[in-house]
């Protein structure tokens, strides 16, 4: 645990010193950018280095492994084809069933693509990683590796989302989904969040969300239909997280407290300027960001209604990851948008304080079964234990 602490201390404090709105010169790269991309550089080796040198650190590393195996001996498994192609050409350019570098390369990936994700789409980047080390995110990477690798695609496809730029959109999506075919409902779950409701349509959509609690067979059957390895397991037994209903309830509290400050904000300076008429510059600013806290807003939304009428479904956790993911990127645009400095230092305060509270509830279960990133072991200094084929 200490590692860790120390791993998520060094680099949030390297992460402070990241602007990732650099004022910049032509033809001259400024102390700001040059300091950004030593850090940025120094974050990613540290992240990568910790995860690529883990040995059966994750609560699937072992079964991974021998999905591997299988893999490498033609045998039938439960995963994509992007996983399966990727582990038959590192095994054979390597000669041997090489699975650290496999997980080293989706180490690299999952990294790479999150960290690039919030450095283009964050409007402060080191709240923004302090959320991303504190709810999680990094140390759940060692689990589940092809889910938080399509967890990283999910959240840098957003940026195309804001951009309606739905062919990228999709083609990146459908690759993504070559490696865990869960990331194909953030087709139809973003493409709503990014629409403009209006409040008959929520209605509607309230009105829909009812059927879950009384079509709860006829919806497995649609998860058997697209998971058939589901059936007759221990995946559908269901469950939620209370703590991510707190998560999504409070983050929607604090979205509403802010807008309302917002509201009363921009009446008062168009009283006082009402003459004063916006640039289309502006206009574009200001449409760009009602764009963004819509989308954030109905993603929140969405996952507070799966968590609550939805707990039926298979690791629904999973579906709602993709939406909550945005946490990230969320509170710290409603924290810029607080103009009052003392609230502003307050709610900065609040979220820090949260999100370190939910960091030492997360470490001090990180050595149960579903997390079981503790203790953390190298190939350095252990070897692999038994796989199931090893042992018949």
């Amino acid at each position: 645990m200490i590692l860790y602490i120390t791993v998520a201390a060094v680099t949030v404090l390297l992460a402070s010193m990241v602007n990732n709105r650099p004022v910049t010169q032509p033809y001259r790269t400024t102390r700001q950018q040059m300091c950004n991309r030593v850090c940025m550089l120094s974050v990613f080796a540290i992240l990568f280095a910790l995860s690529a040198c883990r040995l059966n650190v994750g609560n699937d590393y072992a079964k991974y492994v021998e999905f591997m195996h299988l893999v490498n001996c033609d045998a039938y498994v439960p995963t994509e084809i992007g996983f399966n192609l990727l582990v038959k050409l590192i095994y054979g350019i390597s000669g041997f069933e090489n699975y650290l570098l496999v997980f080293a390369v989706y180490a690299f990936v999952t990294v790479f693509v999150f960290l690039l994700a919030m450095y283009e789409q964050s409007d402060d980047f080191p709240l923004t990683f302090f959320l991303f080390m504190s709810l999680g995110y990094y140390f759940q990477t060692f689990s589940t590796v092809r889910y938080y690798l399509a967890l990283a695609v999910a959240l840098y496809s957003m940026k195309f989302v804001m951009r309606r730029q739905w062919v990228r959109f999709v083609v990146l999506i459908l690759l993504g989904a070559t490696f865990h075919k869960s990331l194909l409902v953030v087709i139809p779950l973003y493409f709503l969040a990014s629409l403009s409701w209006k409040k008959w349509q929520l209605a509607i959509g309230a009105l829909f969300c009812t059927t879950f609690l009384f079509c709860q067979d006829f919806y497995l059957k649609v998860v058997v239909l697209l998971y058939p390895t589901y059936e007759d397991t221990e995946y559908l037994e269901g469950g939620t997280s209370y703590i991510n209903i707190l998560r999504c309830f409070a983050v929607l509290i604090f979205a509403g407290v802010i807008m309302s400050l917002r509201s009363k904000s921009r009446n008062r300076v168009c009283s006082i300027f009402y003459m004063q008429r916006r640039t289309g510059e502006q206009h574009e600013t200001d449409a760009e960001d009602d764009r963004r806290f819509r989308f954030y807003f109905y993603l929140n939304l969405g996952a507070l209604v799966l968590y609550v009428f939805c707990s039926f479904l298979p690791i629904i956790s999973r579906i709602g990851y993709y939406l909550t993911v945005s946490h990230i990127l969320f509170l710290p645009m409603l924290l810029g948008r607080v103009e009052n400095k003392r609230l502003h230092k307050i709610f900065r305060l609040g979220i820090l304080l949260a999100a370190v509270l939910y960091f030492v509830i997360y470490m001090s279960r990180a050595g149960n079964d579903g997390i079981l990133i503790l203790p953390y072991k190298t190939f350095f200094f252990n070897d692999m234990v038994n796989i199931l084929s090893d042992v018949n």
